[in-house]
């Protein structure tokens, strides 16, 4: 990711972002604008979103979404996760920004990985909602979960080849292969 090198206050952002043709993300002042992704990190957010849908059905208190709606803490941050649940009422009264998930995945690519495991992550857990956070290996079979325990710590739990992955925070189990089904080799 590349940040534009001057300060851009969050009102400026928000007024900007909903214009621009290149998503970007904010993150403490600096903007940085989105890569585009592969076709089988498209295919296993794509797998991950059709598993949460299937679980939930209709109607359900929950709402799971891609990488176009924000995840957003105070005016610090406003991330594209690859995918989120919320199942807080509040987050029904903004369509573009959400404050409140409790599950975010995001599908590790190269330009990324070290970000999304480090900074992103100690950004996300300043949001007290948030109870699992997802990140899925497009190179293999591996799927790291972190959790937040009831001391307010993280435990983290590592799927491979032939696991069932289990997401308490919203209650689905699935066969690991089910969320890498379809992709290209």
């Amino acid at each position: 990711m590349l940040a534009v090198p001057n300060y851009i206050s969050p009102e400026e952002y928000l007024d900007i972002e909903p214009k621009s043709p290149i998503r970007h993300e904010y993150r403490r002042g600096l903007v940085y604008a989105m890569a585009g992704g592969t076709d089988n990190h498209d295919r296993i957010t794509f797998n991950l979103l059709k598993l949460i849908d299937n679980h939930f059905g209709t109607p359900s208190n929950c709402r799971f979404y891609s990488g176009n709606v924000k995840v957003n803490y105070l005016d610090q941050f406003y991330y594209y996760a690859d995918a989120f649940v919320t199942c807080d009422p509040r987050d029904r009264n903004d369509r573009y920004i959400k404050r409140y998930p409790k599950l975010i995945a995001e599908v590790l690519s190269p330009s990324t990985q070290a970000f999304d495991l480090g900074e992103k992550f100690d950004d996300y857990q300043r949001l007290e909602s948030l109870a699992e956070y997802v990140l899925i290996s497009q190179e293999n079979q591996r799927i790291e979960c972190r959790r937040r325990t009831t001391t307010n710590t993280w435990e983290t739990v590592v799927y491979g080849v032939g696991d069932r992955v289990v997401l308490p925070s919203i209650g689905l189990e699935f066969a690991i292969a089910e969320l890498y089904r379809g992709l290209d080799e």
